[in-house]
């Protein structure tokens, strides 16, 4: 059976499948990252994890897999196959393509970046199948999106596009990391609702699953909190309708794990700010912690395409 290999690396765990050439994900498996034992061993780890799925292939579909992607986290720039920087893993200018392609005996690889596979995942497989312009956003410890066109994830002319947790929604807010204050993800991540949900809670230890769960239970600190993010959260989202025109926006991410708690006031708090645009289906993503993988396989099955056509 025909089939790519597809690994998602991550900062703690390492998620990897052979993938068929309809998406169907044939085998699954996950190791951790290790990266507590440096750049090298992760870069390690990876190439051994490629090749032990490449020899899976071989015994239990009788051919070696086609290509092979994969998706890591950081600055990456795709069209040279190079994962440029990781702070969650510490490596710098790593030319991961060259790299796999040496250890698969020089079958077709593509490199992309983890949110960028799991928007090309669920735009052409999930939430976001049969729309020709989406937004897909995962609300995690930050903020990050996606932008779909066509088919295509677009990286933007730097490898930035996408990067709404930092559009600045409450000037004169929380410093960022990035070096402005009042960032989208400084006030609506999950990050930020644990943070805030922790100071009006009095529980150092709280986190935005508890305080969903709280505003569920109608406890009105943990409502003042939550609508804080979503109003944050709504004025981002306003500004990425306006400039992008999606048919639908793709909700992912820890703090989307909160079902009707985020989206019912969400979609509430988007329509009540626009006033020309038009509110796009807001969706949960569909293929949850597989997006990713599912995307490197993808993008292993496009560059094959542009192999043979080439």
């Amino acid at each position: 059976m025909r089939h790519v290999i597809a690994l998602d690396v991550g900062g703690t765990g390492m998620k990897a499948a052979l993938v068929g050439a309809d998406g169907a994900l044939l085998h699954e498996a996950r190791r951790p990252t290790g990266r507590e034992r440096g750049p090298d061993a992760v870069i390690a780890s990876v190439l051994d994890f490629a090749a032990d799925l490449r020899d899976l292939g071989i015994r239990e579909h009788g051919n070696p897999a086609e290509a092979a992607g994969v998706a890591v986290p950081g600055v990456v720039d795709d069209a040279k196959g190079i994962a440029v920087y990781s702070s969650n893993i510490g490596w710098r200018d790593v030319p991961m393509r060259d790299l796999l392609a040496e250890r698969l005996g020089g079958v077709p690889v593509a490199l992309g970046h983890d949110l960028r596979c799991g928007g090309l995942a669920e735009g052409r497989l999930g939430a976001g199948r049969g729309q020709d312009r989406f937004l897909f956003l995962a609300l995690g410890t930050g903020i990050a999106a996606a932008i779909g066109i066509e088919g295509r994830i677009e990286a933007g002319a730097h490898g930035c596009a996408g990067e709404i947790g930092h559009i600045v929604v409450r000037p004169g807010g929380r410093p960022c990391p990035c070096g402005q204050t009042g960032c989208l993800e400084t006030e609506a991540s999950a990050t930020a609702v644990a943070r805030a949900w922790a100071e009006a809670s009095g529980d150092a230890q709280a986190t935005a699953a508890q305080c969903a769960g709280a505003v569920e239970a109608g406890d009105p600190k943990a409502a003042a909190v939550w609508q804080a993010a979503v109003d944050a959260l709504a004025d981002g989202l306003v500004t990425g309708i306006t400039l992008l025109d999606p048919r639908v926006l793709i909700l992912g991410g820890g703090l989307a794990e909160a079902g009707d708690t985020l989206l019912v006031p969400l979609r509430a708090a988007v329509d009540k700010r626009l006033t020309f645009q038009t509110l796009p289906l807001i969706s949960p993503a569909a293929l949850g912690d597989a997006a990713g993988c599912l995307g490197a396989g993808l993008l292993a099955w496009d560059r094959l395409s542009v192999e043979v056509t080439a």
